[in-house]
C-alpha cells in the first residue's frame, strides 16, 4: 500500500477540504498521513521520510501557496527524497490569474502536478494512480 502525505501549508487553517482528501484517498486504498493545517515544508518532508511516502500532496486555500511552496523541491533533494512526487492544489496564488501561467510557475518549482482551484480530489485519483504506477 502506497503512502501519501497530505496537509495544508503555511498559515492556512482550511481543514474541511483536507479531511475530504484524506477520506477519498483512504477509500481508494492509500495509506494517508494527514499532517493537518498550519504545516511547514519541513513538516511535509519529515512525515514523508518517516513513513517512506511516495507522494506529498500540498493544499493551500488562502492564496499564498506560491510563497509557501517556493524551495520545497530543493528541500526534498537536500533531505534525500529527490524523487518524491509533489502535488499542489487549491487557491494557490493571490487573485484571479491565468491557470496555465500558475501551473507553469509551480512546475518550475518542481511540482509534478498542479491542480486548479475547485478541482475535486476524485479528479486527481487517475493522476495519482498513473504516477504511482498502479
Amino acid at each position: 500500500m502506497k503512502t501519501i502525505v497530505i496537509g495544508v501549508i503555511g498559515a492556512d487553517v482550511h481543514a474541511v477540504g483536507n479531511k475530504i482528501i484524506e477520506y477519498t484517498l483512504n477509500n481508494a486504498g492509500y495509506n494517508v498521513v494527514n499532517i493537518g493545517v498550519l504545516s511547514s515544508q519541513e513538516d511535509f518532508i519529515n512525515a514523508a521520510i518517516e513513513t517512506n511516502a511516495s507522494l506529498i500532496l500540498v493544499s493551500s486555500l488562502y492564496g499564498h501557496g506560491e510563497i509557501d511552496c517556493r524551495g520545497m523541491r530543493e528541500k526534498c533533494v537536500e533531505s534525500g527524497i529527490a524523487d518524491i512526487l509533489l502535488y499542489v492544489g487549491g487557491n494557490i496564488v493571490v487573485g484571479k490569474q491565468d491557470f496555465g501561467h500558475v501551473e507553469e510557475i509551480f512546475r518550475e518549482m518542481g511540482f509534478n502536478r498542479v491542480f486548479a482551484p475547485g478541482t475535486p480530489i476524485d479528479n486527481a485519483l487517475g493522476n495519482i494512480q498513473q504516477d504511482l504506477g498502479e
